[in-house]
């Protein structure tokens, strides 16, 4: 089992960059397809971006297409996510997931078996 440890969140102003970062444990990152949720206050955790394991495809929700870019270095156990243009309703705790039964990504939360402990991300307008 993968154990993720997220980071890089923070208080940014509107139109602002963040890039959060989910270091894995293990030997089999690699064969992990990867995923990052948010969940804003009072709502439902949401699928935001995921990327399969060799990092050739990719997966994104309609409200952060053209602002929002993963990628992943399986030499350092490592994904990404960079986020420009950021928008108050960007404000949420982003979780970083993998799951290696999965070939490519999807969008259901059962189907992640493991998950990172959150990084808030708050975006003032």
């Amino acid at each position: 089992q993968v154990q993720l440890v997220e980071s890089g969140g923070g208080l940014v102003q509107a139109g602002g960059s963040l890039r959060l970062s989910c270091a894995a444990s293990g030997r089999t990152f690699s064969s992990y397809a990867m995923a990052w949720f948010r969940q804003a206050p009072g709502k439902e955790r949401e699928f935001v971006v995921g990327i399969n394991f060799s990092g050739r495809s990719t997966y994104y929700t309609d409200s952060v297409k053209g602002r929002f870019t993963i990628s992943r270095d399986n030499a350092k156990n490592t994904v990404y996510l960079q986020m420009n243009s950021l928008k108050p309703e960007d404000t949420a705790v982003y979780y970083c997931a993998a799951d290696r039964s999965l070939l490519s990504p999807t969008t259901r939360i059962n189907d992640y078996d493991a998950w990172g402990q959150g990084t808030q991300v708050t975006v003032s307008s």
